[in-house]
């Protein structure tokens, strides 16, 4: 029973942050908020599980729930410079970078077959959703995953709260202070720094 609890509480944690984070970009980049793909069904989701052999989280499924990422021709960041990228992208992506394992990838989590990328730099650099926990043991974590570099940063305990960190960031700025090219300030512990290999 407790358990239960815990899980309708994380979950209407992670609605109100969507819901505060629709309202935040309806009115700070309204251009930006029609560039955003209509939210998946539940159905569309249990689809995409089956055809990538992949159980999506809770929090992770809130969040296709809202948006399902931003069109392709929308270059604009969603966060930390990098594009939403819609779940089936995200899902076929994570599939072939987890069949270059052992081949082009032969450092330990250069990447990792429970990472899912949900962000994009454009460059093949991605910000994950980890379901494993890796470095750490805390699934659910928010890892950085960049193509040239060995770093692999944890960023964020889970996805909301780097949302909520997104919701902070649209809160303190004025319209006029916008930048495209921002990132979001880490919480306090944040960045968790680790090395792949």
């Amino acid at each position: 029973m407790a358990s239960f609890c815990i899980f309708n509480q994380q979950f209407r944690t992670m609605e109100n942050t969507l819901q505060t984070l629709d309202v935040l970009i309806k009115k700070i980049r309204p251009e930006f908020y029609v560039c955003l793909k209509a939210s998946l069904k539940n159905a569309e989701i249990l689809s995409l599980e089956e055809q990538f052999k992949r159980q999506i989280p809770d929090d992770l499924k809130a969040f296709y729930q809202w948006k399902n990422g931003q069109e392709s021709p929308c270059y604009e960041a969603f966060i930390n410079n990098s594009m939403f990228l819609p779940l089936g992208e995200a899902l076929d992506i994570a599939d072939e970078l987890t069949s270059m394992i052992g081949t082009d990838f032969e450092a330990k989590n250069w990447w990792n077959k429970s990472w899912i990328p949900i962000f994009h730099n454009g460059g093949g650099s991605y910000i994950c959703y980890d379901t494993e926990g890796t470095f750490t043991g805390n699934k659910g974590q928010i890892i950085e995953f960049w193509n040239r570099d060995q770093e692999r940063n944890v960023i964020a305990a889970n996805l909301g709260d780097f949302l909520e960190q997104l919701n902070r960031y649209y809160t303190e700025k004025s319209t006029e202070e916008w930048d495209e090219f921002f990132t979001v300030d880490h919480r306090e512990g944040f960045p968790k720094r680790f090395t792949a290999g």
